[in-house]
């Protein structure tokens, strides 16, 4: 008896021209319609392991870690310099669903950068900022700005330890002049000193010290006038708001 075989269907084009478009592993240049390109590993079409994507539209281009789709893990982002040409390093650190999160350092210009914790591409938690005009500020930052106990370092030397609230001096905090030798400790409201004490500190070794010494104080009982004057203080400021 004949035997007779039935041929095995052949796969449509369409399907195997469709799996070879999946991006999965490694992959070269892989351009987008707007002129972005990306190279680097994929997985299931989206950017997922090390990787190098370039923006066309600005020229950014960023370095290091992606997570479906999304800057996630280590990076570096930089943006080309319109002077000399060349590409400067913008941000070296940690992202989260691209967006700067953890520990990471954001480059402003030539000499002002800022290292420290990130959330949410804002300055979040402890950090370091260094001033293009020679200030630093080391403490806790919330939404991009001073925000609890922090220090500030002025480039003459002079610093202020304390609160911040809204990058500003708020609350307790001490201003040390260190160049006229004398030191300030009360209470600040929007940068502005409203009550406290100011005594001499170091005012020997200061290179431009006051012509006279700060006089005794003969006040019977200086620490409970200030506590007058403080609470005087607070309660009109709660009278007010």
């Amino acid at each position: 008896m004949p035997i007779s075989k039935c041929p095995p269907k052949s796969e449509p084009l369409w399907k195997a021209w469709d799996r070879k478009a999946q991006k999965n592993g490694l992959r070269h240049q892989v351009f987008a319609v707007n002129g972005d390109h990306y190279v680097g590993k994929w997985k299931d079409n989206l950017k997922h392991g090390k990787g190098t994507q370039v923006w066309r539209k600005n020229g950014a281009i960023y370095e290091g870690d992606w997570k479906f789709g999304k800057r996630d893990g280590y990076g570096t982002l930089s943006l080309s310099d319109q002077e000399t040409g060349k590409y400067r390093r913008v941000y070296s650190g940690w992202w989260k669903g691209d967006k700067k999160c953890g520990y990471g350092i954001q480059f402003f210009g030539p000499k002002e950068y800022y290292e420290g914790d990130w959330c949410g591409n804002q300055r979040s938690g402890w950090g370091r900022m260094y001033y293009s005009n020679g200030d630093i500020y080391e403490g806790q930052w919330c939404d991009d700005k001073p925000e609890g106990e922090g220090m500030l370092r002025l480039k003459n030397g002079n610093r202020y330890e304390g609160n911040w609230q809204r990058g500003m001096k708020n609350g307790w905090g001490r201003f040390f002049h260190l160049d006229h030798g004398q030191l300030f400790e009360g209470l600040w409201v929007d940068n502005i000193a409203k009550c406290g004490t100011m005594i001499d500190c170091g005012r020997d070794e200061a290179p431009k010290p006051t012509q006279f010494p700060i006089p005794e104080v003969k006040i019977l009982d200086p620490d409970g006038v200030l506590a007058e004057a403080l609470a005087t203080f607070k309660k009109t400021q709660e009278e007010g708001d």
